[in-house]
């Protein structure tokens, strides 16, 4: 039997709609609060500039492809699936 691997490469929201960057110095300020990132982190910068509440309501009423449930916790979308959406938006 061989092991087959997907060829498609994956995509989390974060790499979809970018994420802000945070400091060592806030990701301290907000773990003393317990509030936002606990974790230092550098920025993403977005690949479709919108909100993640703007891309759910855009998935939801198929502006946006649909995402793949990898597990309970874990989705993500096809590569594949959001470069056809920026060739589309390019064409318009």
């Amino acid at each position: 039997m061989t092991n087959k691997i997907h060829k498609d490469v994956f995509l989390r929201l974060t790499q979809i709609v970018g994420q802000k960057a945070v400091s060592s110095e806030q990701a301290i300020a907000n773990k003393a609060r317990g509030v936002g990132p606990r974790k230092a982190r550098a920025a993403i910068v977005p690949i479709i500039p919108v909100s993640s509440s703007t891309w759910w309501a855009g998935v939801k009423d198929g502006r946006f492809p649909k995402p793949v449930k990898l597990s309970e916790r874990c989705t993500v979308w096809r590569m594949s699936d959001i470069n056809a959406l920026i060739e589309k938006a390019g064409a318009e």
